[in-house]
């Protein structure tokens, strides 16, 4: 099998982040891309594991997902002993993208360019006129299939869900991961058989960043979104806790529902909508499980790549693939488990529609993404400012606070060598 091969660091140094923190970021973070390219460089094709789908998207023996790793193309393929590659969709004669669809199941794969053929699991299996076409061309004679294998990742599965790494070398995903982030990962990805529901896919003119500070920010959701505020899925006042692990990178934030609202919160929010009224109370249809305990909500940040949402009864994970430094896509797969109930089915399917690029709650997200991302470029010496609850880095048991976007930027400031 092909080794993997890094790229170079052939990015520029970076500009200068002033001071040791990590409270208030220059706005050239999220628009240069010279350290786009070195985040590529460090953190994407780095000794990192970024999410790459569900089990249950390849069902079968010879089922495929493409998808993205940084700006590199990967496939998510199951061979015919049931085991999960992922290959880098890249030729190894032209380096063509060879597969185009986002999803299907065939027998090999095969470029369309010289129609060079590869198993499931990278090797090459033939090369057509390898031996010429009556005695004339071909290759040469020390040509060997086995040294021209697509490039394999490294590849972890945990709970049904896949991640794969460029690095041969990245730490277990367990250790990565870390303990306390991972008692949540395993709260809702037990062991029980996963069930597909379905995608959303929207594309968001800001820096991948933004999102993963978007789900590390309790701060937001009761402020921003009428929904949550109204309904009490996520206010100030709801019983909360914030966790990281131990580098900060990956986060969980988890909430318990209050449908009494805090005349503070009321008074301050001014989101929220005492006479708001639905014409189908099913939306609110919440029905709680025992595997939740107490906690209604539980978003969980998975650095660098992927979201892991469980809202009420709605299930789905969020890829973040980026697309420069200025623009990602996001990725919404939905999905049960197999022991659903069929009117459970149709309530997380309904509790769906919160999310999404049309959703009630998530098209905000999307919104304020883009007009931040407009401010930075407009301003080169501008710094955000986020202090809210301090300028340190830690658990906390309440909302009113930036900890886990501060947290987060001090392990990239680190792995970035800034």
């Amino acid at each position: 099998m092909t080794a993997i091969q890094t790229p170079p660091n052939r990015s520029k140094p970076p500009p200068n982040w002033d001071g040791s923190g990590t409270s208030r970021i220059p706005a050239w973070v999220y628009t240069d891309p010279d350290t786009y390219a070195r985040e590529l460089e460090r953190i994407f094709y780095g000794p990192h594991w970024s999410y790459v789908g569900l089990e249950v998207e390849i069902p079968d023996a010879g089922s495929f997902k493409r998808t993205s790793i940084g700006e590199r193309s990967v496939i998510m393929v199951r061979n015919r002993q049931g085991a999960i590659s992922v290959l880098e969709n890249r030729c190894a004669h032209r380096a063509m993208r060879f597969c185009q669809e986002r999803s299907g199941k065939v027998k090999s794969f095969v470029c369309p360019y010289h129609q060079w053929n590869y198993n499931f699991d990278g090797q090459l299996l033939g090369v057509p006129f390898q031996r010429g076409v009556k005695g004339q061309g071909g290759m040469p004679e020390d040509f060997s299939l086995s040294d021209r294998s697509l490039t394999k990742l490294r590849t972890a599965i945990r709970g049904g869900v896949v991640f794969a790494s460029f690095d041969p070398d990245v730490a277990p995903l367990e250790d990565y991961i870390g303990p306390q982030v991972l008692r949540y990962f395993d709260r809702t990805f037990d062991g029980r058989k996963l069930v597909l529901q379905g995608y959303s896919r929207q594309r968001i003119p800001g820096n991948w960043k933004l999102m993963m500070e978007n789900i590390k920010d309790p701060y937001h959701p009761g402020l921003l979104h009428t929904w949550f505020v109204t309904f009490g899925l996520w206010r100030a006042d709801n019983r909360s806790q914030l966790v990281m692990d131990a580098k900060g990178r990956h986060a969980c934030m988890i909430s318990t529902r209050n449908t009494v609202v805090d005349e503070e919160v009321a008074a301050v929010a001014t989101s929220y909508r005492a006479n708001m009224q639905l014409n189908d109370m099913r939306m609110l249809d919440i029905v709680h499980e025992p595997w939740w305990g107490d906690p209604t909500v539980c978003m969980t940040t998975i650095f660098p790549s992927v979201v892991l949402q469980q809202q009420v009864n709605s299930l789905s994970t969020r890829q973040i693939i980026p697309l420069g430094p200025g623009e990602f896509d996001f990725v919404w797969t939905h999905f049960g488990f197999e022991d659903d109930t069929p009117e459970m089915t149709d309530r997380r399917m309904r509790q769906a529609n919160l999310f999404g690029p049309a959703g009630f709650v998530s098209a905000d997200d999307g919104e304020v993404i883009e007009f931040s991302q407009q401010g930075f470029t407009q301003d080169k010496d501008f710094a955000t400012l986020c202090e809210l609850g301090g300028v340190g880095v830690g658990d906390a048991d309440h909302m009113v606070t930036e900890t886990l976007i501060r947290g987060m930027y001090r392990y990239w400031r680190e792995v970035m060598d800034l």
